[in-house]
């Protein structure tokens, strides 16, 4: 039974596990999107949706606290820029998570973590195209 059993460790320590989940979510803030396994992938938005959630509020302690979480100067600046304000918008799930398929070496499942206000394919209204999912065609017979 899988009760009370929050986090997935991930077959690794604290301390690798804490550092793993750090770089990926500061490499996730800088790249806006990130390849990685499915197991990543899911441990890394319980980890990372928090850290955007305590950058809503713009102040030195949030920045401290964020900070002591990633260890990159550079991923808190960016999480406070104006570029980040749609995301700070929104009122959750910041991130998306999109199956890809399977490594070659292990065929460990790959999937792609992104942050959902970056993606211009999903967010763009003039790529969206109205397509008509009624039957078949009426076909003209050349006879009559």
């Amino acid at each position: 039974m899988n009760h009370r059993k929050k986090n997935n460790h991930l077959s690794r320590k604290y301390g690798h596990r804490k550092s793993i989940l750090s770089n990926m979510s500061s490499s996730l803030i800088k790249n806006k999107k990130i390849f990685t396994t499915l197991a990543k992938a899911k441990a890394l938005k319980k980890y990372v949706e928090p850290i955007i959630t305590k950058s809503k509020i713009n102040t030195t302690h949030s920045k401290r606290n964020i900070f002591s979480l990633l260890r990159d100067k550079i991923a808190v600046s960016e999480l406070f820029n104006e570029s980040f304000k749609k995301v700070r918008e929104r009122p959750g799930g910041y991130t998306r998570i999109i199956k890809i398929g399977f490594r070659s070496g292990d065929m460990a499942k790959v999937s792609l973590i992104e942050l959902v206000d970056f993606n211009n394919i999903y967010n763009s209204k003039k790529n969206l195209k109205l397509v008509r999912r009624s039957g078949k065609k009426k076909r003209v017979n050349p006879i009559e």
